[in-house]
């Protein structure tokens, strides 16, 4: 891609970014580096861990395969972002290549956008296993729950690649460095030398497109489950649901909060600190969140866990 708009300070093709990590000081380069290498090992073997466990017979519901596909997201967006974070904690040269900036970015939409249709896929799985249980294995066949989830790469892929090819028209002039610890769409479009405001709007169509749309979906779900909740007689019924839900919910929040600000307003005053720890929490503490809500609020998960691990003691 050729400069275009202001010249830069040399007539070259641009060939290459530099990321500026999570922080500049140079005495918290180890301290961070030993701090989230923990967080991905935690990561990888938790969502490994329920990506095993719900494979286990007594675990054939909708709602764990798309658990197991909610960890595969998860061990994929951390793989995509963490290591190259690692990698420039302890390394001087923090340059990533123009195709692998845009290649990051296009993995991170494409992974956090299914994410977001995933979890409106598991909230009216909920749904239907609450308000309708006399017709959940007929409606949630196995048929229509890997229909979803295609739905939903298909959906990540087409917003990923229209976002990534947009970001990337873009003419990027003078400064080539990174404020961030991956690529992505707000600290690109930062260093754009042209207007970028329709682009602004673009990316504000494609977040109500990929966040406001299936969050509204979820709302809608758990406003029905909620209703048939209260009608439940048992206080026992009602507590085992709210708790099978909460964990859900726990994940939602955190989730869709932390995308809406980050990318509802991509040129905000927000500091690029508080954007990096926003853009943390998806892209590395919900991943680490997801066994630990799921497997500890959970009973069945927790149960088949416990037999899997007595098992393996008698080997």
């Amino acid at each position: 891609v050729l400069w275009s708009g202001p010249e830069p300070e040399n007539d070259t093709l641009l060939t290459e970014f530099v990321l500026s990590g999570l922080s500049s000081h140079p005495e918290l380069q180890h301290l961070l580096f030993f701090t989230f290498c923990l967080i991905y090992t935690i990561t990888i073997i938790g969502n490994l861990l329920i990506f095993i466990v719900t494979v286990h017979p007594t675990l054939h519901m909708p709602m764990y395969f798309f658990l197991r596909v909610l960890s595969f997201l998860d061990i994929s967006t951390a793989s995509i972002v963490v290591p190259k974070m690692l990698v420039n904690f302890v390394s001087e040269d923090r340059s990533i290549s123009y195709v692998g900036c845009a290649t990051q970015l296009y993995c991170v939409i494409f992974l956090g956008a299914t994410e977001c249709y995933i979890l409106a896929a598991m909230a009216y799985d909920r749904y239907m296993a609450i308000c309708n249980p006399l017709r959940y294995a007929i409606i949630m066949n196995s048929r229509v729950c890997h229909s979803l989830v295609l739905l939903s790469c298909c959906s990540g892929n087409v917003v990923s690649v229209v976002q990534t090819a947009w970001v990337f028209t873009l003419p990027f002039c003078g400064p080539k460095k990174i404020n961030y610890f991956f690529c992505d769409i707000p600290p690109l479009i930062m260093l754009s030398c042209t207007d970028t405001s329709s682009y602004e709007k673009q990316i504000i169509t494609g977040t109500v497109l990929v966040i406001f749309t299936p969050f509204c979906l979820i709302l809608v779900s758990y406003a029905c489950i909620i209703s048939s909740i209260l009608k439940m007689s048992p206080a026992e019924g009602r507590h085992k649901t709210f708790s099978t839900c909460s964990s859900h919910l726990t994940v939602v929040t955190l989730y869709y909060a932390s995308g809406t600000l980050i990318y509802l307003r991509p040129k905000s005053s927000n500091s690029q600190d508080t954007k990096k720890v926003l853009a943390l929490i998806y892209t590395t503490v919900i991943p680490t969140l997801n066994p630990l809500i799921y497997s500890l609020r959970n009973k069945e998960v927790k149960a088949v866990l416990i037999k899997i691990i007595a098992e393996l003691r008698k080997i």
